[in-house]
Formats: C-alpha cells, sequence, structure tokens
C-alpha cells in the first residue's frame, strides 16, 4: 500500500475523498484523502493509499481544498425565515446555511418573554433529538442590558431569576448550548453562576460593563466574548473595557462577525493577533440571509435589509447580518489578509471548542463527525457533507 494512513481502515467504508488540499486541526496536507463511515470519519491519510480501500463511492477532489465542516454558534435565521418561528422556519433557513458550508449550527433565539423561550428552546430540543446537525440553542436575551440592547426590545429586556434559568434549562433537556447576558444586571453574576452549574455556557455580550466587570465575568465561569466590539463599550487606552478583558483571558472565545459591516477588517486582524486561535467566526445571520432585501422580523422587532445590510426600520441599529460562513471565510483570506489555516480554525476547530464539542467536532480526523466542505481556488463552495450526508453537490 502506497502513501500513509492515520488508523487501520474499517470496512466497509462509505465514502472516500481523494487527492485535496486538507485544512484540518491547524495544519495542511496535500494529496490527502479522508474516508467517511456512517456519520464518522474513519481514516485520514495521504498519497495513493486510499486505491486499496473498498468504498461505496469516491469523489476525486483534484485542485480542490477540504475542510471540516463550518460550525457557527450564532445565528438567527435564513432564506426569509427565523430560528423563532418554529421547525418549520428552522429547517427552512438551515437549509441555505448547509448550502454554504455550516453543518453544524447552534440556533440563536432572540429576546422574548421567558414563557415564549420556554416553547422555544422547547421545540430545538425536539428537533436536535433527531438531527445532530442541530447543536442546541442560544439564548441571546433577555437577560440585557438596556442600554446596549441592539437589536432586542427594550420593553422586554430584565435582570435575570433563579426561577426563569430553572424554566429555560430543564425545557431545553440538556440542549441549551449557550446564553448571551450582561453580569452587571441585578443578580448577573449568580445567573452566570446558575447557567454553567447547568452546564450551559455563557457569554458576555450587550453589556455595559468594563474591564474589571468583565475580567470577574470570564473569572466566574463566562467563557465567551458575544460578537466582541458589537453591543459592548469598545477598548479606550485608560478604560479598556470588556474586549480587552476577553483578549487577557486565555480561557475565553471572542465571537466575531467578518462581513465587513460590523467589525472593520483592520481591527479583526488586531483580535486575531492579539488572541490567536481564540476567534470564533460568527454569522449572526438574521431571516434575509441568502434571501432578498426587503423587510423582515426579528423577534418583536421590525428589520429592513438594504444593499444585504440589516438594520431595525426604527432607528438606526445594525440588526444581525446576512453572512453565511463561507462569505467569512472569504473576507479573512481575502481582506483580513489571514492565512487560509487560521480562517478555518475560525470556523470550525474554535467554535467547537467554545461549545464543549472539541472531541467530536471540527476537524476531520477520525472519530470525527463527518463534516466536509470541498471549496475552490477561490474559496467557493463546491460539496457539502453533513454527517455523512451530501447536502450540497
Amino acid at each position: 500500500m502506497t502513501g500513509n494512513t492515520s488508523a487501520a481502515p474499517p470496512a466497509p467504508l462509505d465514502l472516500i475523498i481523494h487527492s485535496s488540499r486538507l485544512v484540518s486541526g491547524g495544519s495542511v496536507t496535500s494529496d490527502a484523502f479522508v474516508a467517511f463511515t456512517g456519520d464518522t470519519v474513519a481514516l485520514v491519510g495521504s498519497g495513493t493509499a486510499w486505491r486499496e480501500l473498498d468504498a461505496v463511492e469516491t469523489v476525486d477532489a483534484s485542485g480542490l481544498t477540504l475542510t471540516p465542516g463550518f460550525i457557527d454558534i450564532h445565528g438567527h435565521g435564513g432564506n426569509a425565515h427565523s430560528f423563532d418561528d418554529g421547525a418549520d422556519s428552522i429547517r427552512s433557513a438551515l437549509r441555505v446555511h448547509r448550502a454554504h458550508g455550516t453543518t453544524r449550527s447552534v440556533l440563536s433565539l432572540v429576546t422574548a418573554s421567558v414563557d415564549t423561550l420556554v416553547d422555544r428552546v422547547r421545540i430545538i430540543a425536539d428537533l436536535a433529538d433527531s438531527d445532530p446537525t442541530i447543536l442546541g440553542s442560544h439564548l441571546e436575551g433577555p437577560f440585557l442590558d438596556v442600554g446596549h440592547q441592539g437589536a432586542h426590545d427594550p420593553e422586554l429586556l430584565r435582570a435575570p431569576d433563579s426561577e426563569s434559568i430553572e424554566r429555560l434549562v430543564a425545557a431545553a433537556r440538556g440542549t441549551l448550548r449557550q446564553v448571551t447576558l450582561a453580569p452587571e444586571l441585578p443578580g448577573g453574576l449568580e445567573a452566570l453562576h446558575q447557567f454553567v452549574d447547568a452546564g450551559v455556557v455563557v457569554g458576555i455580550g450587550h453589556t455595559n460593563t468594563d474591564f474589571a466587570g468583565a475580567c470577574d465575568a470570564f473569572t466566574a465561569g463566562a467563557s465567551i466574548l458575544t460578537h466582541a466590539f458589537n453591543a459592548m463599550n469598545g477598548i479606550h487606552h485608560r478604560s479598556p473595557g470588556p474586549v480587552a478583558a476577553a483578549i487577557a483571558t486565555n480561557s475565553v472565545t471572542l465571537e466575531i462577525i467578518n462581513d465587513g459591516v460590523h467589525v472593520h477588517p483592520e481591527v479583526v486582524r488586531l483580535a486575531f493577533a492579539a488572541a490567536p486561535g481564540r476567534i470564533a467566526l460568527i454569522t449572526d445571520a438574521m431571516a434575509a440571509a441568502g434571501s432578498d432585501d426587503g423587510t423582515y422580523q426579528l423577534g418583536s422587532l421590525s428589520v429592513t435589509v438594504t444593499d444585504g445590510v440589516a438594520r431595525l426600520t426604527e432607528g438606526n441599529s445594525i440588526a444581525g447580518s446576512t453572512l453565511t460562513l463561507d462569505e467569512a471565510l472569504r473576507r479573512a483570506v481575502r481582506d483580513v489578509g489571514l492565512t487560509l489555516v487560521d480562517s478555518v480554525t475560525a470556523l470550525t476547530s474554535t467554535p467547537a471548542r467554545a461549545i464543549g464539542r472539541a472531541d467530536d467536532l471540527g476537524q476531520l480526523a477520525p472519530g470525527f463527525g463527518a463534516d466536509a466542505v470541498l471549496l475552490d481556488d477561490d474559496l467557493r463552495v463546491r460539496s457539502v457533507w453533513a454527517a455523512g450526508v451530501l447536502v450540497r453537490h
């Protein structure tokens, strides 16, 4: 047998993708192949060893780049549908993101009443039971600062309380993956502890906290900075704010919306340089992603999308994005000037680690999920597999 493999070949194999440039796990492998059995990566190698393996199907990826499937830990919808609006809308919204390389998604919910959010996380829990590409829910609200509400209804924002948290956690049945809160709210740090004790990843965002307050929240167990630079105090030379606190804390992942609107490319470059391996590119996409300009609903608020930029119809606040992760990748390489390896890491292994799934998602390695994206020289998506199933060709 010619070439190298990373494990003994199982039989039978369902699929071999061969002759690719593999970008995974922080490195590049030329003339690589990856084999799937069911929804799991069975084998990874290089050279011509794949020719001696028995597989139901082979895909020639000559001249193409193969990466792990992209993981979006913060998005609200797409395809003219919102994740807030029930199972059919969720399925429809996910289709557009799957076609753009996002193979696993945390479904973000905008601020609503606790009763409404209980119903919504329960729906997502039901879907996650049968669809492994749905990683669970993310509550972006209602425990946010009204002064940094962004595209959240200020009438529905509130301080956290133990009973509401218990109801939300119970309704999610272990699928509440992430919550964003403002730690300076009354009971904020107590709520942070309660969520962390329940196995929920806590992000700091939509917050008026300063550097010291953010450091206290990270010490207490928060481990994500929700869409860094947006809906929070910025970096000032005498008041460094939560972004600097996140950069200074090695356990914290910084989310960034790399759409050229939310964060300037030079600031994105600075963030990657300051916190290497800890930047997770997200979409924060609302319903207009993959759809047309026009008027949409984001929770209880009206949003107008013009030239692909979403803003509240009343006021001028940015209201999510129309981004897909393949576009975030292209912008990272083209506009920010990042290496392809660092850019892919920010779409794959870093978000996987941020939500506690680094052991089985975010890399093309034996035992990991069979999620893969084939890209051409312009980093345009050619094919996508999610949990071993071809979802775009």
